[in-house]
């Protein structure tokens, strides 16, 4: 069955992401009809904006996109388009998957572990003023909605990928309304999933605990601040943004990327690492029902990337971004 999958490039160094990306979904021989999006700061001169109305509606239509790192503006009306996209799809929950690769330097090895973060509140929704001239208040929301959405998620996930853990993080023994209403809803929601162990921690405790000994945690789930923070921690124990993948998923629409920015001063240059992307896209695989395609995939990036020989610059080799995608590509077609 063909697959229609809405493709945003991106701008900086995405379109040459996007097309490695291109290169390798082909040689797993998943049908995937690309419904191609610009966005970004190529669109602006003709949009007035870098998320034009038509891109939401493609993603609406398709349900499913992928995008490539898009640039931050400044001066548009909001924060980014990464943050707008979630905030117009509802995509409620983002999934940060953190596992070691060989030949990625790092001072752990064999870290599994997955980020569950929300979305769509807490402070990073940015529901702040200022109080006169010296003076700067934000409001932290957590709702009981919110809450549950997430944790769901996150143990659904642990039950379906066998998962044997979830570890809420919060900071309820300072924040007790706020914080405290997350916790006790998270305490609720794993009483329904008998099979999944639950446990919770304080979230200064978690990193301190994250970096001494990440092989005891499993699948985290964290209010949205909370979870931005340490979901770049966890990229950072396994070689950092350059090799991490990501997905925003709401109950209508899904949207993978990476999570690293746009390197402008790198585009064009055929150099910079497409791991991220392409781990994006396994992601992207699974989530369409094609665990097969996605397995050989993930397995074919690892083995390229262990071997050390067609990589990028900052994975030890001399290879460009297409070149990489093309060995790994190869590797997926034995």
């Amino acid at each position: 069955m063909a697959h229609r999958v809405t493709l945003i490039p991106g701008d900086g160094t995405g379109p040459e992401l996007a097309q490695a990306l291109e290169t390798v979904i082909a040689a797993t021989g998943v049908d995937i009809e690309w419904d191609r999006q610009d966005a970004g700061l190529d669109v602006m001169a003709d949009y007035g904006t870098p998320l034009p109305e038509h891109v939401l509606a493609s993603v609406r239509r398709n349900r499913v996109a992928i995008k490539g790192p898009i640039t931050t503006p400044v001066g548009t009306g909001f924060r980014s388009v990464n943050v707008a996209l979630r905030k117009e799809l509802d995509l409620y929950a983002c999934l940060r998957p953190a596992q070691s690769l060989e030949g990625v330097r790092s001072r752990y090895h064999d870290v599994d572990l997955v980020i569950v973060r929300e979305n769509t509140e807490d402070l990073y929704a940015g529901i702040e003023h200022m109080v006169g001239e010296d003076a700067a208040e934000s409001i932290k929301i957590i709702t009981r909605k919110g809450s549950e959405r997430i944790v769901r998620f996150a143990f659904d996930y642990a039950r379906r990928h066998g998962r044997r853990k979830v570890t809420a993080v919060h900071k309820a023994n300072i924040m007790k309304c706020t914080d405290g209403l997350f916790l006790r809803v998270a305490g609720e929601v794993a009483e329904r999933y008998p099979d999944i162990e639950f446990e919770d921690r304080i979230v200064d405790n978690m990193c301190m605990q994250l970096v001494q000994k990440p092989e005891l945690y499993d699948v985290l789930v964290l209010p949205n601040l909370y979870g931005d923070i340490v979901s770049d921690l966890c990229a950072g124990l396994v070689g950092g943004l350059g090799v991490a993948p990501g997905a925003n998923i709401g109950d209508e629409a899904a949207v993978f990327e990476p999570v690293h920015g746009s390197a402008p001063k790198y585009a064009g240059q055929d150099k910079v690492n497409p791991t991220a992307l392409l781990r994006s896209g396994v992601l992207l695989l699974y989530h369409l029902g094609e665990d097969e395609a996605a397995a050989r995939m993930q397995e074919a990036i690892a083995a390229v990337i262990a071997e050390g020989k067609k990589v990028t610059y900052d994975l030890g080799g001399s290879a460009g971004t297409q070149a990489m995608a093309a060995a790994i590509a190869k590797r997926i077609g034995g």
